[in-house]
């Protein structure tokens, strides 16, 4: 029995990681040591969101400030400015990463993402449409959410086999990124220029003015998920072999797709709530933890560490550049993501593929 590793080293060993007494789980030396790698970086940026800059918490009083002991501005600035946009960011990041490594898992392709099956562009329609429409008793982010699930509704029934076939699903996705795409420019040119320009700053991702509230919805949207994402990935671990092999194993490969993109749009749904639709960190998390490991497997863990990182990272561009200030943090994503299709593209080109 063989699984495809193209590109990859030899497997390193696996060791045991236990959670209290009875249970202990199998992860590779390398997952776990990349894994310490990110939570270090991702705490370095988060030091340097909270400490740098005019309004920063001076990195002295910072320890004091982060365990209860701030006072006065370095209290406005954690409990009301950078505080809660560090969180929102950490759990936004964190559900796109994860979200982008299941339905990659389950599509088979590095391309697989919410971004690509319209679940961004349904959320920008649909904070569209509540901002034009119903400016006064429809919340953007209330709209956004029901513009995704509706998006995802269409997939769905469009596909003709729900989510089980990933072919049908990316085609169908696109269709509809389309249309979502028409309706928010439509909806943004329709508009007032000044609610227009609010309206642009939400479709494109932004993380200012986020509260506890934000951190809190997506939080908890990510602490529900996470552990229902761990019971099937030993599955879709499996199902990279093959659905025959899956199949042949006992992991039940339709039931396992259908349930992990159940949870990969739970997550971008809860993502899409508090922050917009932020495009590329669900694409392009699950492909750089997949790289800097070269081993198989979804990487569910290592994808969330990853997109928490992006994220933190670009929101600290967006805070601290001069030359882009305040720009929104979907736009620096988008870089991101364009770099990294820009590379891709070169790479299968090179490799004969294109």
């Amino acid at each position: 029995m063989t699984s495809r590793r193209t590109g990859s080293r030899p497997a390193s060993p696996r060791v045991l990681l236990r959670v209290g007494r009875g249970l202990a789980l199998p992860v590779r030396r390398v997952s776990v040591v990349t894994a310490l790698v990110l939570f270090v970086l991702l705490a370095a940026a988060a030091v340097a969101t909270l400490s740098l800059g005019r309004l920063g918490i001076a990195l002295p009083d910072l320890a004091g400030a982060v365990t209860g002991g701030a006072e006065g501005r370095n209290a406005f600035v954690l409990e009301r400015l950078r505080g809660p946009r560090l969180t929102v960011a950490v759990g936004t990041g964190g559900a796109l990463g994860l979200s982008g490594a299941l339905f990659q898992s389950v599509t088979r392709n590095p391309l697989g993402s919410p971004d690509v099956i319209g679940l961004a562009s349904g959320a920008g329609a649909g904070a569209a449409i509540a901002a034009l429409l119903f400016p006064d008793t429809v919340p953007v982010g209330l709209g956004a959410l029901l513009g995704a699930v509706l998006a995802m509704v269409l997939v769905y029934v469009s596909t003709g086999t729900g989510f089980r076939n990933p072919a049908r699903l990316v085609i169908a996705g696109i269709g509809v990124a389309a249309m979502g795409t028409a309706i928010t420019q439509y909806v943004v040119y329709a508009m007032e220029r000044d609610r227009a320009a609010v309206l642009t700053a939400y479709v494109n991702g932004s993380l200012s003015a986020r509260s506890w509230d934000d951190a809190g919805t997506i939080w908890l949207v990510l602490l529900a998920a996470a552990p229902l994402t761990a019971l099937v990935s030993r599955r879709l671990s499996v199902g990279e072999m093959g659905d025959d092999i899956a199949g042949a194993l006992g992991s039940e490969p339709r039931g396992t797709k259908t349930v992990a993109v159940v949870l990969a749009i739970v997550l971008s749904a809860g993502a899409v709530a508090v922050a917009g639709p932020i495009a590329f960190i669900s694409l392009t998390a699950p492909q750089i933890a997949k790289r800097i490991t070269r081993v198989p497997g979804p990487h569910l863990a290592l994808s969330m560490l990853t997109g928490a990182l992006l994220l933190v990272l670009a929101d600290l561009c967006s805070q601290q550049l001069p030359l882009f200030d305040n720009l929104p943090v979907g736009i620096y994503t988008m870089a991101i993501g364009g770099v990294y299709l820009g590379w891709l593209l070169v790479r299968e080109w090179r490799r004969g593929a294109l």
